[in-house]
């Protein structure tokens, strides 16, 4: 019987195997990032926006779901009254974790101990330091858009973004007219590089949502937070009326002027 040979027909070298993994992987990521930027978002609208074939964009989706890294969220589409809600995509909390939160189980070792040291005002305090820097950074650029609230909640949306929140701000519309003091912004971040960690110190959230007020000079309100189990974070702005340096927020809540004078009105 003549010696057993092995063919190598129809068998795919080694490198070119890799370069066809390599691929797919880019691939992957690119609707990874498509949902994180743009979720909660359909498949045919990634199709859309990356150029895909619906097979192509499912074949990613559905490995995505499997691994936990997104999960499908479902939204009624406006006007389509009590039909079957569209399935949308957004990350999930395993993906959001797998996106700049390196070195965050350290962190929360750290103020945990902090917090037993010293008590929950040291961590508050913590955290309104680490949000000094983003309003520091931030506050010449939105008051370049002059006092229109919706101008500045815009610029706050594109320096979060710069920054990597995937932020976004949409004005609130109804088919019902609302009066001009009921006007509104609505502004998103689709991620938190310290999500995990704001599920345990909610002081961050909220010494965030201090530095909004005061760079947007309006009382504003969290809606939704990725680290209380939301798909974004999620903040109301009041636009009726312009953003005044009279209207600055205090970092202990207290609305007042910037210029330091006295201003006993607290937040409703």
């Amino acid at each position: 019987m003549p010696p057993l040979r092995h063919s190598t027909a129809g068998a795919v070298p080694s490198a070119a195997a890799s370069a066809v993994v390599d691929t797919e992987d880019r691939t992957r990521d690119r609707v990874l990032n498509a949902v994180l930027e743009h979720g909660p978002v359909s498949a045919a609208e990634l199709g859309e926006l990356l150029g895909f074939t619906p097979a192509a964009v499912r074949r990613h989706l559905d490995h995505l779901e499997r691994t936990g890294v997104i999960e499908v969220k479902p939204v009624a589409k406006a006007g389509a009254g009590a039909g079957r809600p569209a399935r949308r995509y957004v990350l999930s909390s395993q993906g959001q974790s797998k996106i700049g939160d390196d070195y965050l189980n350290i962190a929360g070792t750290a103020l945990r101990r902090l917090q037993e040291l010293a008590g929950n005002d040291a961590v508050r305090d913590f955290a309104v330091e680490r949000f000094a820097d983003m309003e520091q950074r931030y506050t010449a650029e939105i008051d370049a858009a002059g006092s229109d609230i919706t101008a500045r909640a815009m610029a706050l949306s594109k320096a979060l973004s710069r920054d990597g929140y995937v932020a976004s701000a949409a004005s609130i519309e109804s088919k019902a007219p609302l009066p001009a003091s009921l006007s509104s912004v609505q502004l998103c971040q689709g991620h938190c590089p310290i999500q995990h960690l704001a599920a345990d110190f909610p002081e961050f959230c909220d010494a965030e949502t201090d530095v909004f007020s005061r760079l947007l000079g309006v009382d504003v309100r969290r809606l939704s937070t990725l680290a209380r189990g939301g798909h974004v974070c999620t903040t109301h702005i009041p636009t009726g009326r312009p953003a005044g340096k009279e209207n600055s927020v205090s970092p202990e809540g207290r609305v007042a002027p910037r210029d330091g004078s006295t201003n006993q009105q607290g937040r409703p």
